[in-house]
């Protein structure tokens, strides 16, 4: 008999609610968090991503790299295919990318190849982030577009500590 996974570790934390009249980082920021917060819900890790072009939301996701059995599943990944058939377009120039943690190589790769204009992320990734943290993709001379950056700082601490409640809660799991 197959037996089904357990369920996810039920998700402490509540969704924010910010005000419509300041869109703003933390604006943008505290709807990724919800995103990152759904991905919990779904027992993905909770990571997620928004895109704004002229203070309108275009896309918005979170990972869902289990449920889809899909590596390339992130949040940002997502997102940025959303973004792009949205406005029938791969550029996505003027847009800014929100997203809870550092991009890895492959999102960080996807958002220099379709243009994007700025990217905020909230926990700097010191093992995987590749706009600052392990590397930054945006310092390799021969790279005909560069992104914007707001590295930590907006829910910096919010995000941080729902990624490792996550894990923790994951880790002390019982095994089933």
């Amino acid at each position: 008999m197959v037996s089904s996974p357990p369920p996810p570790p039920p998700c402490p934390f509540d969704k924010r609610f910010p005000s419509q009249l300041r869109r703003d980082d933390t604006f943008f920021m505290s709807l990724a968090y919800n995103q990152a917060i759904d991905a919990w819900r779904l027992d993905e890790v909770p990571i997620g991503a928004v895109i704004e072009i002229g203070g309108e939301v275009v896309a918005s996701a979170h990972n869902t790299v289990e449920g889809a059995h899909d590596p390339t599943a992130h949040a940002e990944m997502l997102a940025v295919t959303q973004a792009a058939a949205h406005l029938g377009d791969w550029r996505l120039e003027g847009a800014t990318v929100y997203v809870t943690k550092e991009p890895c190589p492959m999102c960080s790769g996807a958002m220099l190849m379709s243009r994007v204009k700025r990217v905020c992320y909230a926990v700097p990734d010191p093992k995987m982030g590749c706009l600052g943290g392990a590397t930054n993709l945006n310092d390799l001379p021969r790279v005909n577009h560069h992104l914007e950056l707001t590295a930590g700082g907006v829910l910096e601490d919010e995000c941080r500590t729902l990624l490792q409640a996550f894990f923790r809660a994951k880790r002390d799991a019982p095994d089933v």
